[in-house]
């Protein structure tokens, strides 16, 4: 069955609590088909936010919300064993209720950067972690007694009671992946596929293809497994004003990739038609006055190539419609700029709706 087409919203776990459970009950209020947050860390500090963990802000957020579906956006395997974050999803299970929360898992670069390559070491591959992270993960969540020994990770889970009280609903897992191996395992053993920032159509297009190739390879339906776009979005009803969030965002996240996470990076610039060489003025911006001077660095023709969701919003309207096109079928907007709650509000109110037909 196809997946319906859906816009919802996904932030970083690096602003203050409460501004992230306000914006979250602004999404629902908009509107929006779902609210995700990808967990930080600590590089940001040089950026004055702080990391928090996602796990924890979503249990909160799932507490504030009624009707949203809450996803973690992603968090990793290489910070927590499998079978803790099996009992971090019970109890998002426990607050957001029947289908209200997705479960998003990456390897995430950056962490296996900061902190080493998983409990034993370089004997597992990125793709090896995150398979057997999959199977723990759904065989301590199937409430069936569950033993296991793998590369990476080891698990010995008794049967749950049947008069114990925990969900026994299948939860939704995704993928975040830059790469072809991850992403065709996401088509052959998950619900859905999370591209990273500056995800572009023609990036999505790419990511799609290998998404599909995994899903016939296990004899799947490819139509059937989501595709989710993290991508820049700011909106206003003036176009000038509404971009001025989008080119900030799109600073940090360049800077990011110059400074951080080269190698899987190459292929999201390559598909925009940006080069290193052209954004490292960012990174540089941003290391010597923060992210407002590498926002003056992202020129007209950078931001253009980002193709973020911004602008006015016939303009926001007809970039959807290019990540429709393309083959995303879940719009993770990363809303930055002046007032987000209002921005918030104009999508819900100008924009949402155009989409309603494909839900």
């Amino acid at each position: 069955m196809a997946m319906p087409f859906r816009i919802g919203v996904l932030q970083l776990s690096m602003e203050p609590t409460d501004e992230t459970v306000r914006m979250a009950k602004a999404c629902e209020d908009a509107g929006f088909d779902s609210f995700w947050l990808a967990e930080a860390y600590p590089w940001w500090r040089k950026h004055s936010f702080e990391a928090r963990s996602s796990t924890a802000v979503t249990a909160l957020v799932a507490r504030e919300t009624r009707r949203i579906p809450i996803g973690w956006g992603i968090i990793s395997p290489y910070t927590r064993h499998p079978v803790q974050i099996a009992m971090e999803a019970r109890v998002m299970q426990d607050l957001a209720g029947p289908g209200r929360f997705y479960l998003g898992l990456g390897a995430s670069k950056i962490f296996m950067k900061e902190i080493g390559e998983g409990e034993k070491g370089a004997e597992a591959s990125p793709a090896t972690v995150m398979r057997e992270s999959t199977e723990i993960i759904r065989g301590a969540l199937s409430g069936e007694a569950f033993r296991y020994a793998g590369k990476a990770f080891d698990a010995d889970i008794p049967a749950l009671r049947p008069d114990a009280h925990a969900s026994r609903e299948r939860l939704p897992l995704y993928f975040g992946a830059t790469g072809p191996v991850l992403q065709r395992m996401a088509g052959e053993i998950a619900d859905g596929l999370l591209t990273a920032s500056i995800t572009t159509p023609e990036f999505s297009r790419y990511a799609r293809g290998f998404l599909e190739e995994g899903a016939r390879k296990a004899g799947r339906d490819p139509s059937s497994v989501d595709l989710g776009g993290v991508i820049v979005g700011s909106i206003g009803r003036d176009k000038a004003h509404a971009t001025d969030g989008a080119r900030e965002m799109a600073a940090m996240y360049l800077a990011n990739k110059v400074q951080n996470i080269r190698g899987s990076a190459d292929m999201l610039l390559t598909k925009a038609g940006l080069t290193f060489d052209e954004i490292r003025p960012i990174a540089e911006g941003m290391e010597q006055g923060g992210r407002k001077q590498a926002a003056r660095a992202v020129t007209d023709e950078i931001l253009s190539k980002v193709k973020a969701i911004a602008g006015t919003p016939d303009q926001c309207i007809e970039r959807i419609e290019e990540y429709r096109q393309a083959g995303c079928t879940h719009i993770l907007l990363e809303i930055w700029g002046d007032d987000r709650l209002e921005q918030a509000r104009l999508f819900g109110e100008a924009v949402l709706p155009h989409f309603s037909k494909y839900r």
